[in-house]
């Protein structure tokens, strides 16, 4: 049986996550004022889905 070679791949960057701590401009939204727009507009659609 022939001898089988396992040869290694270098380390990559791959998953690596950078995290940047200079503010960006734009709006500042808190996770529960996402939330509550989904919502909203979950169900704007419905309404208009279901109103035609």
């Amino acid at each position: 049986m022939a001898k089988k070679d396992k040869k290694t791949l270098p380390p990559s960057g791959a998953g690596l996550v950078r995290y940047f701590e200079e503010e960006t401009r734009g709006p500042k939204l808190s996770p529960e004022q996402v939330v509550v727009m989904t919502v909203i507009l979950a169900i704007f659609c419905l309404a208009l889905h279901f109103s035609a």
